[in-house]
């Protein structure tokens, strides 16, 4: 079935269609909310307000062809409310956040290079190079232009190869 064809039989309510694109997003959309909350219940937390949302509001999907770029936006204002939440728990409560669980040799050592670029490089890297997205559509999902993912992704290619250099330079 073409993914178009899933869109517009979402759009119009066909909850096994709507299944099926979350399905083919999930991967994506987890990587990313690892990327920003880094604990698995949040992880879980963001995506399960993300599809509720999604099915929700498919319906307002202007453009059909932009649903990857749509929900990773919903993904991520949900991952940053949740950041908010936390934040307010924590500085009320000083409560200590849980420790990460790994899920996989190949996402840990990815998580582990990601891990030493700031955030916002840490996501337009994760979007260009893992989901190859484009820069204009970085820059939707991101709200934000074009020439300023174009500027992250240049500092956090500069910010990866100093850290390698640093990791050479220590002894074994």
């Amino acid at each position: 079935m073409e993914y178009l064809d899933l869109v517009k039989r979402a759009k119009s309510g066909n909850e096994e269609a709507f299944i099926r694109l979350m399905e083919l997003q999930s991967d994506c959309m987890y990587k990313m909310a690892k990327t920003i909350l880094k604990n698995e219940e949040d992880v879980a937390d963001a995506m399960a307000e993300t599809v509720l949302t999604c099915w929700e509001k498919i319906s307002t999907l202007r453009k059909n062809r932009y649903v990857k770029t749509w929900m990773i936006r919903i993904l991520l204002n949900k991952c940053y409310d949740l950041l908010r939440k936390k934040e307010l728990l924590l500085t009320e409560d000083a409560v200590t956040e849980t420790s990460i669980r790994e899920t996989g040799y190949g996402l840990a050592e990815w998580e582990q290079v990601l891990q030493t670029l700031d955030e916002k490089y840490r996501l337009v890297m994760l979007l260009y190079y893992v989901e190859g997205f484009k820069i204009r559509e970085i820059s939707e999902i991101l709200d934000i232009p074009a020439a300023t993912v174009k500027t992250r992704l240049v500092r956090g290619r500069k910010q990866l190869a100093e850290e390698m250099k640093t990791e050479r330079r220590k002894p074994l």
